[in-house]
């Protein structure tokens, strides 16, 4: 059922819902007429809001569960509440400086991703996720070494001075000078190229009748390029932090929830596609529960954003994930300064 919009509620209406939302995002407990009634803000008796509350319901916001007479926000609620009358709470001066902090002494790229997801997570109380960029490194030098008979080691080092270790199988009969002459040519001539050049070259190089290799060493060489291009299609490009923040107390009466949630963090290139979807947004997106089918079983909710680089160009996503009473108000503008923090780290 499509909720009303927002200009067809009563101020009365509105006033009762927008209160009920953020009790139940700030405490997780759904809000009965009597609580409302005590807090500020509100002049009706119980009867009243319990006849407002129940219309609410009727008009598919609000929903009460079994085991409270209070209410609790849909997730088409959760949405009228996001897109019509949520109140961002802008980060303050200290929490900007804290983020920046934390990503400037991270050092490498690798190391400020990882500490980015860790932010996320403390600022959200739920698990803090970033999208890795998909880059390709260029050549600083590649070695294969022998491990036995039907093996080698590919080392692979970048001019961003990353070092990458992959076993790679080896045709029957490739000998160890075989090997040396392969990670000769690679590093002296494919050196400052991605692996997508580096392996063009090499294939023109070795057409061409340019190429001093022999087929045994040409061979090596285009297993050693292809090693990588074929890993990084499988590898994740997620990284998760602050699972255990979903263990919260809240979430011992609704284990099923949870754990289908931890089993949908478990199949990452599922969530990485989530956040890949958000990566032409201009600013932040919000995912609530089954708006996304990944999340339909586990009623989450998804807050990312896009970063990118000096030059503007989207190099990758980051956001947070937890159950959909996410402090959204505070947790949209701390995950946006982080995306526009982290794009500033990495240039």
């Amino acid at each position: 059922m499509a909720s009303p919009p927002i200009s067809e509620l009563t101020d009365r209406a509105r006033d009762i819902f927008r209160l009920v939302v953020e009790g139940y995002l700030s405490s997780g407990i759904p809000m009965g007429s009597k609580t409302l009634a005590q807090g500020q803000g509100i002049n009706l008796s119980p009867a009243s809001i319990r006849s407002v509350l129940a219309e609410l319901e009727r008009a598919g916001l609000l929903a009460a569960p079994h085991t409270s007479a209070g209410r609790m926000p849909t997730e088409q609620g959760l949405r009228l509440f996001v897109d019509g009358m949520m109140q961002v709470a802008e980060p303050t001066r200290e929490e900007r400086a804290a983020i920046e902090q934390r990503l400037s002494g991270a050092g490498p790229v690798e190391a400020a991703l990882e500490a980015t997801s860790a932010i996320l997570s403390d600022i959200s109380g739920a698990a803090g996720m970033v999208l890795v960029p998909r880059r390709e490194p260029r050549l600083a030098q590649m070695s294969l070494v022998p491990l036995d008979a039907g093996r080698a080691l590919a080392v692979l080092v970048g001019l961003d001075g990353t070092v990458e270790n992959r076993i790679m199988e080896l045709e029957d009969g490739a000998s160890v000078m075989a090997l040396q002459q392969a990670s000769n040519y690679i590093s002296a001539r494919l050196a400052g190229r991605t692996l997508a050049e580096a392996s063009g070259a090499m294939q023109a190089e070795i057409a061409s009748g340019r190429s001093a290799l022999d087929s045994a060493a040409a061979d090596l060489v285009g297993r050693g390029l292809a090693v990588w291009s074929q890993d990084a299609a499988r590898r994740p490009v997620l990284i998760v932090r602050g699972q255990a923040n979903l263990l919260d107390e809240t979430a011992l009466g609704d284990i099923e929830r949870v754990r289908s949630l931890l089993d949908d963090l478990e199949s990452k290139q599922s969530v990485a596609d989530l956040l890949d979807s958000a990566r032409e947004a201009e600013s932040t997106r919000i995912f609530i529960g089954s708006e996304n089918r990944l999340f339909a079983l586990s009623g989450s909710s998804v807050i990312a954003a896009p970063y990118r680089d000096r030059e503007g160009r989207v190099v990758g996503v980051l956001g947070v994930i937890g159950p959909t009473r996410l402090n959204y108000a505070r947790v949209v503008p701390m995950v946006d300064f982080t995306a526009r923090s982290l794009g500033r780290r990495i240039g």
